[in-house]
């Protein structure tokens, strides 16, 4: 073999070995990750604000409180009971009882049955005070289709003397069009609606048995 042959080979054998690290060192790299898809709670879908009478009690709205596991932005699903599980790439905008705050507001404020609503904080005072907690807002798969799960707890009280005028616990399961995180918040927002509008018309039948709204 002459030189020139020699020279010729060992470049190839160079170019191949250059191509298997390059590929190797593809390997190496991480594969990528999907961006985050992000998801709002829409709520009343702008409701009008009744005029309520000159009588009508003021009503201080608190911050929603949330149970423990349900207090973050991931979306919550369940395959098992008891086991709550978060899709990895799917978030709401924001802790499901911070977007539901001015939806309850706006929800009640529709009925028409208080001077005003107002959610604190705020230097305000009131007759009546709202209390509410989400206790599970979740995309359920243990049965199909597959439903999306709202149960929140309310609690109407007297501002004044701290009493504990009524109370009722909510709860509704809309079916999701599609199992996947779309179809969930969908659902979602449909179960949300529903919730909203039967706390409004428990506030309002409340407020109005009220002592003060006599």
């Amino acid at each position: 073999m002459n030189n020139s042959s020699v020279t010729h080979s060992c470049r190839l054998i160079a170019a191949g070995l250059s191509l298997m690290v390059l590929g190797a060192c593809g390997g190496l790299r991480p594969a990528a990750t999907p961006h985050p898809a992000f998801y709002s709670l829409d709520g009343t879908r702008g409701a009008v604000p009744a005029e309520a009478p000159a009588a009508a009690p003021t009503l201080i709205v608190n911050p929603p409180h949330s149970a423990a596991g349900f207090d973050s932005p991931r979306i919550i699903y369940v395959r098992e009971t008891h086991k709550l599980e978060y899709f990895a790439h799917s978030e709401w905008i924001d802790p499901p009882a911070r977007m539901l705050a001015p939806l309850l507001v706006a929800a009640v404020e529709s009925t028409g049955a208080f001077r005003a609503v107002v959610l604190t904080p705020s230097a305000a005072t009131g007759d009546l005070r709202l209390d509410t907690e989400i206790i599970r807002l979740q995309h359920e798969f243990v049965a199909r289709p597959s439903a999306v799960r709202f149960t929140l707890r309310a609690y109407l009280v007297d501002d004044k003397t701290r009493r504990v005028l009524a109370w009722r616990e909510f709860d509704t399961a809309v079916p999701a069009a599609s199992d996947d995180p779309y179809g969930g918040v969908v659902a979602a927002n449909r179960a949300v609606q529903n919730v909203l509008e039967n706390l409004a018309v428990f506030c309002a039948e409340a407020a109005r048995a009220a002592p003060m709204a006599k």
